[in-house]
């Protein structure tokens, strides 16, 4: 709380925020049900009914979320030379939902690849415009209760998710393709929400166009703070790889397939009621602290599924899992926005989820080849203490500053 011009000023509230912000939340919530009901159960797919080895498994989920963050920071660039957010975030949307119909359609591993490629490119365009959208909505004393309250909506469609696809296999009896068909309706809401329901500001529309975002001259505006602080996140990424492996170490454990998919709802459990908490307190108490927790949270998840022999073991790794979530990503969104300036607002978040990608490449390509080589054990042990180089790190960042 602070007190400027002798006015005083409350604490930032969630009803503080505005329709827009709850509406893009909604928004989120439907395609993440959607992504999750598949994703959920898409690794057990690949592995026992199309015979893919768990190394394609990590390498599809690597390339294509890699491929999500190269195309963002096309997008976010876009977003700001252009003045349009919400355009770019609807046509991104639209991409993801017309690519799910491939994967119930799939008869082998290069359809999967496609479908996954395609949507991952519908969310390469609309994240970082979105993103950036945020901030052009709010004050930045709200910021990161805004991210927050978006990202704890995303959240509770991902933990909506997997309940919905054990509800659906279990009723019809391990068949995934009709679960899969099911999942295209909530990314249809999705697109839906955000059509009707939010209005782009009328600031965020330059009357005069500055030259192209990524050209090395804008991209030097950013400033040193910035640049050092995407340095950190990606030591800080390396080790978050893809969910898919919590699915498998909980299948390699003892887990029944029709079970499997829990561990996500187990994960999105924790971190669906904290996503928006921690963004509150992250506008109070600072987001580098908060991020720091987050970060130690998955370290700690890391080394109980290191030492996991039993399914309740993973369980607790991924609800470790899921509150490292909770506590990092308004944070690092609401760091991000305000690193950069409105005008390449766009710009930076496309170049934080181009480094996210990388990292999540890296890392999800790594764990997969060291799971097939080394076994599952080996590869949290090593995730754990890349957590630990990437923690150093923020705390030499937040020294400089």
């Amino acid at each position: 709380m602070s007190e400027r011009g002798g006015d005083f000023e409350p604490p930032p509230r969630l009803a503080h925020l505005p329709r827009a912000i709850w509406l893009l939340g909604l928004t989120s919530l439907f395609m993440d049900m959607s992504t999750e009901i598949l994703q959920s159960l898409l690794p057990l797919f690949m592995v026992s009914v199309l015979g893919a080895p768990v190394a394609i498994v990590g390498l599809i989920d690597g390339l294509t979320e890699a491929t999500a963050s190269f195309t963002k920071i096309l997008s976010g660039a876009f977003s700001d030379h252009l003045g349009k957010r919400k355009a770019l975030a609807l046509a991104g949307y639209g991409f993801s939902a017309l690519a799910k119909p491939l994967v119930p359609l799939a008869s082998g591993l290069w359809t999967v690849f496609v479908a996954r490629f395609l949507d991952r490119v519908g969310k390469g365009v609309r994240d970082a415009p979105r993103d950036a959208l945020v901030a052009d909505l709010v004050a930045p004393r709200l910021r990161g209760a805004a991210y927050g309250l978006r990202q704890g909506l995303d959240t509770l469609g991902a933990l909506a998710g997997p309940l919905i696809a054990v509800g659906l296999m279990a009723q019809l009896a391990g068949d995934f393709r009709h679960v899969f068909w099911f999942a295209c309706l909530p990314a249809v809401a999705s697109v839906l929400t955000l059509a009707w329901g939010v209005d782009e500001p009328v600031q965020t529309r330059p009357t005069k166009r500055d030259p192209f975002p990524l050209l090395p001259g804008q991209l030097k505006r950013l400033g040193l703070r910035f640049w050092l602080l995407i340095g950190v996140v990606l030591v800080l990424l390396l080790p978050r790889f893809s969910e898919s492996l919590l699915l498998l170490r909980a299948q390699n454990v003892g887990l029944g397939l029709t079970w499997v998919p829990m561990v996500l709802v187990a994960m999105n459990l924790v971190y669906a009621p904290i996503a928006a908490p921690a963004g509150l307190f992250s506008d109070r108490f600072g987001r580098l602290r908060m991020i720091f927790a987050g970060f130690a949270m998955l370290m700690l998840s890391q080394l109980l599924l290191f030492l996991a022999d039993r399914p309740w073991m993973v369980f607790a790794g991924a609800m470790l899992w899921g509150l490292h979530y909770g506590l990092t990503q308004g944070a690092l969104s609401a760091v991000v926005a305000d690193a950069a300036p409105r005008t390449l607002r766009g710009t930076a978040f496309g170049v934080f989820h181009l480094v996210s990608g990388f990292a999540i490449l890296i890392g999800s390509t790594a764990a997969g080849l060291l799971w097939d080589r080394q076994g599952p054990p080996m590869t949290f042990l090593i995730a754990a203490f890349v957590g630990g180089i990437g923690l150093l790190g923020l705390l030499g960042f937040r020294a400089r500053r």
